[in-house]
């Protein structure tokens, strides 16, 4: 889905009839329609808000409370960063640094091609692999500054880009 494209609401609309009338299923609708979406647009916040007959202000606040929700776009490929205490000592914050510099976004930011977003996360109970960096996924242990340039350099490469 692009900004310029309409949004799709016929599978939206099929959630918010499944969920219709039933109390505790805000957090559930707004799962199933950043599962559609891939985040969760103001226009289907107020579609949610309407379907479900509650008000906008709870489905906004459901949705900024919980981190689980993404308000924004967010790239294909997404790069967290570990700074819990023992990845923070082991050098997070350099691998931040480097991925703010290689992608030339600052953390939490998404590249202007929404090929990557960065986010910093809290203690991901992985401890012993620090520094820990997450790409898609995909857990990445031990990680320095180099190891991570050639991890983005080979996504960038499967994708068509040098």
């Amino acid at each position: 889905m692009t900004a310029s494209q309409p949004l799709e609401t016929d599978q939206l609309e099929e959630i918010l009839q499944a969920y219709r009338g039933q109390k505790g299923a805000v957090i559930p609708v707004l799962q199933k329609a950043q599962k559609i979406y891939g985040y969760l647009p103001e226009e289907v916040l107020q579609r949610i808000a309407r379907g479900m007959r509650v008000p906008i202000s709870r489905i906004y606040g459901v949705a900024t409370f919980y981190s689980q929700f993404y308000l924004t776009r967010r790239g294909r490929h997404v790069v967290r960063q570990c700074d819990g205490t023992a990845c923070h000592v082991r050098g997070a914050q350099r691998l931040v640094e480097q991925l703010e510099r290689d992608l030339d976004i600052p953390a939490g930011g998404t590249t202007g091609d929404m090929m990557f977003t960065i986010e910093e996360v809290n203690c991901v109970g992985a401890c012993a692999l620090g520094p820990l960096v997450i790409i898609d996924g995909d857990y990445h242990g031990n990680m320095t500054s180099g190891a991570l340039q050639k991890v983005v350099k080979k996504i960038r490469k499967a994708e068509g880009e040098n």
